[in-house]
């Protein structure tokens, strides 16, 4: 996007920073995407508002036990809680794919872009701090809430891809919450190229869990494979070979 400055058209850019490594996305766009990688019956599985003490342990002991990729969305503020470092250098360590999900709740479809710029960095910091990896790829983004505002074109120049929300199961308060409703709602979102969109973290994510254990080993028996969101990383080489579709790199 474009700024007007004396009749001109000036894009805005981030501020310089000589020592800021971008996110890893390739060719990022400023239009959050909602579809994933390879053809047939494959779906990209995110997970947001982690890390999370239990919830998250026990994904990602589904997710190992089934050889599944995930891309988690992860906030600052959960990383920085108690339990939080270790589960994000589980996430990492175990192949899994990391997305900026902001430092807080915070809903930042009316900030500024220098606001979300800074929030943007300020996580990148603390996860990269976190993994003791200066570089470390956090490839995607997405916004809380789904409130978008300037954050889509910021992430772009921030070298991250924005994912829109997909196929959510409704997993948040105020929706029916029951096992047999979450575990419907995720069976529903399984469709040929889906990005489907779970929480491990947020509140009391339990009952996804356990959605997640009864649905994922029926898919895989029939045949779904997992892999990451279009947009992203050229290729992800620490992920799990058998679950990258083809022509998902």
């Amino acid at each position: 996007m474009t700024a007007k400055s004396g009749g001109a058209q000036e894009t805005w850019r981030p501020a310089s920073d000589r020592e800021f490594v971008a996110g890893g996305a390739v060719n990022p766009t400023t239009a959050p995407l909602a579809a994933a990688r390879g053809e047939g019956n494959t779906v990209a599985l995110t997970l947001d508002d982690g890390p999370n003490p239990g919830e998250t342990s026990d994904v990602l002991d589904l997710l190992r036990e089934h050889s599944v990729l995930a891309t988690f969305c992860v906030i600052g503020e959960n990383i920085l809680a108690p339990g939080g470092a270790a589960l994000l250098r589980r996430i990492v360590s175990e192949g899994h794919v990391l997305c900026n999900h902001g430092t807080s709740f915070a809903d930042m479809g009316s900030w500024t872009r220098s606001q979300v710029e800074r929030d943007l960095k300020e996580n990148l910091t603390i996860i990269r701090q976190v993994v003791e990896n200066p570089s470390a790829p956090v490839p995607y983004f997405r916004a809380p809430n789904g409130s978008w505002g300037n954050t889509a074109e910021v992430a772009a120049a921030l070298g991250m891809q924005s994912l829109g929300l997909g196929n959510v199961i409704h997993d948040w308060d105020g929706n029916d919450l029951s096992v047999p409703t979450l575990t419907a709602n995720l069976r529903a979102a399984f469709e040929p190229g889906a990005v489907v969109l779970a929480h491990d973290g947020g509140g009391d994510r339990r009952n996804t869990v356990t959605a997640l254990k009864r649905v994922l080993p029926e898919k895989i028996a029939a045949g779904w494979a997992f892999t990451l969101p279009r947009g992203g990383p050229a290729e992800f080489p620490n992920a799990v070979p058998d679950q990258l579709a083809p022509g998902s790199a």
